[in-house]
């Protein structure tokens, strides 16, 4: 078990969450159980599962909940996409946040394909 709050990824979609609630107050009052809803959900799924993969036991169960991040974080980009077509987010706002997405996104996959190296490597090693 390893504390989340030292994984840099964590870090970013943490702070990318924070800024995802700074920019959806300004969304409309009619989307506060909608798209805000959606997006800031999606979001904060992003470090949760993080959080929660973290405490599991065992490496592929940490990478089961680092895929389960990377999909919310492309639910994020949709909706964050959504929320710039229908003018809630300005076009500098959207690409900042988006590169922050992107960013953390990037930092996923690279976690994710880590571990299984190594979960290869060690079971290469026990098989000889």
């Amino acid at each position: 078990m390893q504390d989340f709050r030292k994984l840099k990824v964590w870090e970013k979609s943490h702070h990318l969450t924070l800024e995802v609630y700074k920019v959806t107050k300004s969304f409309p009052k009619e989307e506060l159980y909608g798209l805000t809803s959606q997006l800031r959900r999606s979001c904060a799924s992003i470090p949760a599962n993080i959080a929660e993969g973290c405490c599991r036991s065992g490496d592929v169960e940490f990478v089961r909940f680092l895929q389960i991040s990377a999909a919310s974080a492309s639910e994020t980009d949709y909706h964050l996409l959504l929320s710039r077509d229908l003018g809630y987010l300005n076009e500098a706002v959207y690409q900042r946040i988006s590169l922050e997405l992107v960013e953390v996104r990037q930092m996923l996959s690279s976690l994710i394909n880590k571990i299984r190296s190594k979960t290869t490597s060690q079971k290469l090693i026990a098989k000889s």
